[in-house]
């Protein structure tokens, strides 16, 4: 860690928990790149996709629960 960023980080500490969450988000925000060409298109179309499948009845589905417990299985 630099200096500068170090001393950055011991002002931004010293702001209330708010202030901080706010500037957390604008600094995230910063390092936001712009999605490549096409992704948010070929997320449509997965969706789509997806979707169609389901109301064919080509895929089961799995109740939360089922699918909350095998999460929290310890055997995984």
């Amino acid at each position: 860690m630099t200096r500068a960023v170090l001393e950055l980080y011991e002002k931004a500490a010293e702001l209330s928990i708010p202030d901080r969450a706010e500037l957390a988000g604008l600094l995230l925000e910063s390092i936001d790149e712009p999605p490549d060409a096409g992704v948010e298109e070929a997320w449509a179309a997965e969706i789509e996709r997806r979707m169609a499948d389901y109301r064919a009845g080509r895929v089961k589905t799995i109740p939360w629960s089922e699918v909350r417990a095998r999460l929290h299985r310890s055997d995984r």
